[in-house]
């Protein structure tokens, strides 16, 4: 078996990783992440709790399909294009409306396999 579809496959897993990780923090800790993190008032974060939940389902649905892609044997790549895709996309919206280290943990990390499907596939 060759290196690079493993080591791509590796990248997208990460990034699936990640986007489980921030559904599991937005799903089950929101309103504390926004108090500790983004320093929204206590009455504010709880309010918006349920905003941020939602935003977590969203992750959920990446990281799902971030894991779909990796592991499905047909089309897998156009998948992981797709998922990968949405991510880099939400990371810069996400570094435009919300914090710029958006980049750093959605965004790079999306671009990395991405980058190696790309290689893969001259």
């Amino acid at each position: 078996m060759e290196l690079l579809p493993k080591i791509t496959q590796i990248a997208i897993v990460f990034v699936g990783l990640i986007h489980a990780g921030l559904a599991i923090g937005e799903i089950f800790f929101g309103a504390w992440l926004l108090e500790k993190r983004f320093d929204f008032p206590e009455g504010i974060a709880t309010e918006a709790d349920r905003i941020v939940k939602n935003a977590g389902i969203y992750n959920s649905f990446i990281a799902a399909g971030l894991f779909w892609s990796a592991f499905y044997p047909t089309n897998s790549t156009i998948l992981s294009i797709f998922f990968l895709g949405c991510v880099v996309i939400a990371g810069v919206f996400g570094a435009i409306t919300l914090r710029w280290t958006t980049l750093i943990i959605q965004t790079i990390p999306a671009i990395i396999p991405l980058v190696l499907i790309w290689i893969g596939n001259k």
